[in-house]
């Protein structure tokens, strides 16, 4: 199709939409179109579909007989039976990664936030989380039985240090919480990985990226981790793209380009891979 027609956001509204059912895109051509136009909506190349369908079809399964967690989703820390502490957290990366990983013949525990997305895959088993304790308890009884835990939730840092028992009245004019710190899930995990083990991290940093996300990396022993930036338009939480940068302990990083949060859980899956093929 021509330039307009490909970048138009219905045509592109209804490309993430099939890719969110679960469908692969041979992503569109660049060049000379009809109109007179240079840019994307050429129709791929033969060669170029048949080495997109001989890499899809080759990475189908290699991650059978492999065990995985993700943890997706924000947490919600209650104030009382009715109000919460919680973040805006949709659980989309980390849902399209589960299904990425299951894609791939691994067989999936997703450990899921409150979130209204929904998740059916045959090798996805879901346990269902509301709080950063809850997620910490399921985290820790499953890693052991694991061989990759991708830690995509974003979990509170804080919860109220005292839950009232019923709905606390509008009385004064200011309300004070008392807050305490959550179980650092990330930390915890890394400590007690074993040699056959891996754990990718999340960073979602707003200034010093790179610094923050190296530090990160070190001090909770992953294996990688994938940062994002809310400095970049289109990523972050509550939209379907996202823009990486992948950094390894050896100091390697690569940064990708803004793209549906299906086709960045791709990228995460064949790193992920390529930790098992080294």
């Amino acid at each position: 199709m021509d330039l307009d027609m490909w970048a138009h956001p219905a045509t592109q509204h209804n490309v993430q939409r099939m890719q969110q059912f679960g469908n692969h895109l041979i992503p569109v051509g660049f060049g000379a179109l009809a109109s007179g136009l240079v840019g994307n909506g050429r129709m791929a190349e033969p060669e170029t579909i048949l080495a997109y369908l001989g890499q899809s079809f080759s990475q189908q399964m290699e991650l059978s007989g492999k065990t995985m967690l993700v943890t997706a989703g924000p947490t919600y820390e209650a104030i009382d039976p009715v109000r919460f502490i919680g973040n805006r957290s949709s659980g989309k990366m980390g849902i399209a990664i589960a299904k990425a990983l299951a894609e791939r013949g691994a067989q999936v525990t997703l450990i899921l936030g409150p979130t209204s997305q929904k998740v059916a895959h045959e090798r996805i088993a879901i346990v269902q989380v509301e709080s950063a304790q809850e997620m910490y308890e399921a985290a820790t009884h499953y890693f052991p039985h694991t061989n990759t835990a991708v830690l995509a939730a974003a979990v509170a840092d804080y919860r109220p240090a005292k839950v009232a028992t019923e709905k606390i009245k509008k009385t004064d004019d200011h309300l004070q919480i008392e807050l305490e710190k959550t179980h650092d899930i990330a930390a915890h995990l890394g400590q007690i990985k074993q040699e056959h083990q891996t754990i990718v991290g999340f960073a979602l940093e707003t200034h010093d990226e790179l610094d923050h996300a190296r530090s990160k990396l070190l001090r909770k022993n992953f294996d990688f981790i994938v940062l994002n930036s809310l400095q970049d338009v289109g990523a972050g939480f509550n939209v379907d793209t996202n823009k990486i940068t992948i950094l390894h302990r050896d100091g390697r990083h690569k940064s990708y380009e803004l793209k549906p949060k299906e086709a960045v859980a791709e990228d995460i899956a064949n790193e992920i891979a390529a930790l098992y093929r080294q």
